[in-house]
């Protein structure tokens, strides 16, 4: 470096809230000159003031702007070139971004340096220093050249006002996506480079950009050998002319994976924004059920909700028929071809979604039916006639009863994902559990009803091994589900002691639990719970048990079911449990009708006069409440009698209040 470098200044000039300055302590170090700093509020000339060793007039080296906002940058570069024309300016940001680098052009730095490269800005800046003397004094495309090589976003050019490339630079790593060297690029035009649509979009944001003279923004999509690639540009207008032309800077970046994962959060906002309507629509009709009078009101309201919610495009449900094919019970939509084409299929057909979700009890789904071969040629043609692009077939089940299927199509693919689908199960057991309490119901408050007696001729049950080995007799009391699904049976044993059940409970496959209940010297009461029931599915196809009973292993079975009720689904449903089952009889029975008072009045009958004081006195004074208001001394001395005793009258007027109930019929719940 000449004498007359060493004796001119660095000035570097900082933030104006008095930040010291990270890059004079290396400056110093790195070079001869003098490094002065000068906050970006005061004047340039205070950070030149002569020195005893220098001459009377002296002009910086450089100027380093150590700053970030783009407003100072711009100010102070404008501040210099107004009063020391022809130094050196050079920007240094913090954090390099685009917009710093476009400010630093646009308003004439020699050089942009930002300190987050793997560079060293210091060599940067001393370099420039000592190379000021050979840049061309009218700022030629070389300066262009130093800025668009150091904050290249992804690719930069400059190009001419018609369309010509003056100037290609492009990152090393993104340069294998070009099918030719960047230099390759100078001197060819926009519409070589792209299709015709895209070069007159990219050609008028270049004239937007000289005619507004403002920066601008556009997106793109480019062949590479990559495949497609999104790419988004600023495009910054250059105040004079290069190579004789006006000029843009075009600064591109690889938006590819941003744009990728904004689609997919967008897919995934529209599939919770899907995921919840459905859940909304699953919410009412599941709220509506509650109220649904008949079996036939809850099907078509399940239907018609489905499609008026406008996530799908057709909706029915459909039954298994005594021959094994599906009968359509009802409907809403408008895929008629579709729904037609399903109707033809024999309900045994493999290919028959419907069908395997009736025989299977389990969901069926078809999420592009138009692509999927497994699916039959009609139903395709037929889904494409209605537009239907995925379906899922639903069974209608309450625990082991399948009561239907449930259909729903849909006009977009992949309609049904696993949080759909586990809503539509949810929906499929809903409607079978309404239904199955819509025929109890029925059943409950009808005036008449019909009556079925079934032979069993052997089974693999407890009971029927029991009776044939010791020749007893077992008659069912009750059987019942509690909340929590545990199934229970209450059987009288008539010529057999407790302690041998027992035994054989504790043996048997089929049993699960067994409780002695009542021991006696010929016969006992057991509690137990079976691994399999035929009473459970009785009940769950909407038949009353009236009457079990086995002796010498064979089994009779006297059960109520409404008058409407299919009588083979249910025989049926009972060979799957006992293979030798028959039907012996049918009979129409008018039940009796008895208003409340006669009920209340036949209770108050079956009660002694000690009874019905004790009950009375134990609810008005709370013996009932929890926790209690009354304790049982409390009721007992106010009878004047024992504990004991009056412990026995609640207990004896309990049990004639609830046989009322429970005995009349045995109906299991």
């Amino acid at each position: 470096m000449n004498a007359a470098h060493r004796t001119r200044p660095i000035i570097i000039v900082t933030d104006a809230r008095g930040q010291e300055s990270r890059l004079r302590p290396r400056l110093e170090r790195a070079t001869e000159n003098d490094v002065r700093t000068v906050p970006a509020s005061a004047d340039l000339e205070s950070a030149m003031e002569r020195r005893d060793d220098e001459p009377a007039s002296i002009t910086p080296s450089a100027v380093v702007i150590e700053l970030d906002c783009p407003g100072e940058i711009e100010t102070v570069l404008r501040r210099v070139h107004a009063s020391l024309a022809g130094v050196p300016t050079i920007v240094v940001p913090r954090e390099g971004t685009e917009r710093l680098a476009t400010v630093a052009f646009r308003a004439d730095a020699t050089e942009y340096v930002p300190t987050t490269r793997d560079e060293d800005p210091i060599d940067r800046i001393v370099s420039t220093v000592r190379s000021s003397t050979s840049v061309p004094a009218d700022g030629s495309d070389d300066r262009y050249h130093h800025i668009l090589a150091n904050e290249l976003p992804d690719e930069a050019f400059v190009i001419g006002e018609n369309g010509t490339y003056l100037e290609a630079k492009v990152r090393s790593e993104s340069a294998d996506l070009y099918s030719m060297p960047a230099d390759d690029l100078v001197g060819t035009t926009l519409d070589d480079a792209f299709p015709d649509a895209v070069a007159a979009k990219l050609q008028e944001c270049v004239d937007r950009a000289i005619r507004t003279d403002d920066v601008q923004s556009v997106e793109y999509e480019a062949d590479t050998t990559d495949g497609r690639r999104q790419f988004e540009a600023r495009v910054v207008p250059i105040d004079e002319r290069v190579q004789g032309r006006h000029a843009v800077v075009w600064l591109a970046r690889d938006i590819t994976e941003r744009v990728e994962r904004e689609r997919q959060l967008r897919s995934r906002q529209d599939q919770l924004e899907t995921l919840n309507r459905i859940n909304a629509v699953v919410r009412r009709v599941i709220e509506t059920l509650v109220e649904a009078p008949a079996r036939d009101a809850i099907e078509r309201e399940v239907c018609e909700q489905l499609v008026d919610s406008e996530l799908y495009c057709g909706s029915w449900i459909a039954e298994r028929t005594g021959d094994g094919r599906l009968s359509y019970r009802t409907g809403a939509g408008e895929a008629e071809t579709v729904l037609e084409r399903i109707r033809e299929y024999p309900g045994d057909d493999h290919d028959n979604p419907v069908a395997k979700a009736a025989q299977t009890g389990e969901l069926r789904t078809t999420n592009r039916i138009l692509e999927d071969e497994s699916i039959p040629d009609e139903l395709r043609a037929a889904a494409r006639e209605d537009d239907v692009r995925s379906a899922i077939a639903v069974p209608i089940t309450h625990e082991d009863a399948t009561y239907g299927v449930l259909t729903v199509l849909a006009s977009r693919d992949d309609a049904f994902s696993e949080r759909e689908r586990a809503g539509f199960r949810l929906l499929g057991e809903t409607i079978g559990f309404t239904i199955m309490a819509v025929k109890n119901r029925q059943l409950l408050f009808a005036d008449s009803v019909v009556e079925l007696e079934f032979r069993i001729d052997g089974g693999d049950t407890f009971s029927f091994d029991l009776s044939t080995k010791y020749g007893c007799t077992c008659a069912l009391e009750w059987a019942g589900t509690t909340a929590g699904g545990r199934t229970f049976q209450y059987v009288t044993i008539d010529g057999l002691d407790g302690e041998t059940v027992l035994e054989e409970a504790a043996a048997h496959d089929s049993v699960e639990e067994c409780r002695l209940i009542h021991d006696g010297e010929e016969g006992c009461t057991i509690e137990m719970r079976l691994s399999q029931s035929g009473i459970r599915t009785l009940t769950n196809h909407g038949a009353t048990i009236r009457d079990v009973s086995v002796e010498g292993g064979v089994g009779t079975c006297l059960v109520e079911v409404s008058q409407d009720a299919d009588i083979r689904e249910i025989a049926e449903a009972l060979t799957v449990i006992y293979e030798n089952t028959e039907l012996v009889a049918r009979r129409e029975v008018d039940r009796p009708v008895r208003t409340a008072a006669e009920r209340r009045n036949r209770i108050l009958d079956g009660l002694t006069d000690r009874q019905l004081t004790t009950l009375r006195l134990a609810y008005y004074s709370g013996f009932f409440d929890w926790p209690r208001e009354s304790t049982g001394e409390d009721i007992a001395d106010a009878m004047d009698i024992s504990p004991p005793t009056m412990h026995q009258h609640l207990r004896k007027g309990l049990k004639s209040i609830l046989g009322e109930f429970f005995e009349d019929g045995r109906t299991p719940e």
